[in-house]
């Protein structure tokens, strides 16, 4: 097992230099401390729980790097994640990345040596977009365990797809999806799931895809768009709840009868989404149960239980609300207008 004289010795410093290093303390140089976590992360050091005690003191707090704060899925997320922080006595500091790998890296580095774990939402595709540092016991939030970190994540191509086929069951053929933001891993599964139905669903007929990124706004691009092009399609399936909001509220607006004329759908059941007119479909993923989840990975964790951590994947539930609930009429063929992303 690698132990800390390794590390100093690979880094080329004292014992208690890698130790301050690595435990995030002002007395080291920036180039140093940068020195000692490559080493440390060349040789896969992992620091013994207790030793890390005796060498820093514990501060009874948790850092929770997401990538926003905003937003009804965000709030859920960090209602989960307090609730069983404050049971185990924990305090928690919340920082946003801004969606971007420089915004996460520096929320990361603010979180040295104030905290005694982290929770990381991490939304990128690539691997090296996450960093942790040496160290410090950490989770990831609804990613896979790639990175060999302990993670809680949601099964969002199974969702995609038990949404489409049950959409595709109600007689619709023609679905338009609004995805989420390119290079989120979230938003890549979920389109990846629609898809995969549609193709069984109505063959070679190429499945409508509008962009998206996950905002309201976004939503209500995407009805704009329908409502120009004559509002040919059976239903939309939005990525995530707010942009079937923005949805819901333009057809509202412009007289189109959801969902006697079109079915509308999100994915996550944020609060909002019982409350809408009509009330929203959705793929419900127990956005506070995500939360409740990482936080028990991180307190086995903290005791010293990281090596025996698998990975948690909770499977959504198909919520059928009054959004999709009318029987589609039967309706001609439809060709997808050129201001529609379709392939």
């Amino acid at each position: 097992m690698t132990t800390i004289r390794d590390v100093a010795q690979q880094a080329g410093v004292s014992v208690a230099t890698a130790s301050r290093a690595l435990n995030g303390l002002n007395n080291v140089t920036a180039a140093l401390r940068e020195r000692v976590e490559a080493a440390a992360r060349e040789l896969a050091y992992v620091p013994h729980s207790g030793a890390r005690n005796l060498t820093m003191q514990r501060t009874n707090s948790i850092g929770v790097v997401l990538p926003d704060l905003f937003g009804e899925f965000f709030s859920e997320l960090i209602r989960g994640i307090d609730m069983v922080a404050h049971r185990a006595g924990l305090q928690l500091l919340l920082s946003n990345m801004h969606g971007n790998a420089q915004g996460a890296a520096s929320a990361i580095r603010a979180m040295r040596g104030r905290v005694d774990g982290l929770l990381v939402m991490p939304t990128a595709l690539e691997p090296e977009y996450f960093d942790s540092p040496p160290g410090l016991p950490t989770v990831l939030l609804a990613r896979s365990g790639a990175t060999g970190l302990p993670s809680v994540s949601i099964d969002n191509y199974r969702g995609a797809r038990e949404m489409t086929e049950y959409l595709c069951a109600t007689g619709a053929r023609r679905i338009a999806y609004i995805s989420g933001p390119r290079g989120n891993r979230d938003a890549a599964e979920r389109e990846s799931g629609f898809r995969d139905a549609m193709l069984e669903c109505q063959g070679e007929l190429g499945p409508m895809v509008i962009p998206g990124d996950f905002t309201e706004e976004a939503g209500c691009a995407a009805a704009r768009l329908l409502i120009a092009g004559g509002c040919m399609v059976d239903a939309v399936f939005a990525a995530n709840d707010m942009m079937a909001v923005g949805c819901l509220a333009l057809f509202r607006e412009a007289g189109i009868d959801v969902p006697g004329r079109i079915a509308v759908a999100g994915f996550d059941d944020i609060p909002l989404a019982r409350h809408t007119a009509p009330s929203l479909t959705t793929m419900q993923v127990h956005i506070a149960e995500l939360g409740m989840a990482a936080v028990d990975q991180l307190l086995r964790m903290l005791r010293g239980e990281g090596n025996s951590l698998e990975p948690i994947q909770l499977a959504p539930a198909l919520v059928i609300r009054e959004s999709t609930k009318a029987i589609l009429r039967e309706r001609p063929q439809h060709t997808a207008k050129a201001a529609i992303h379709s392939n």
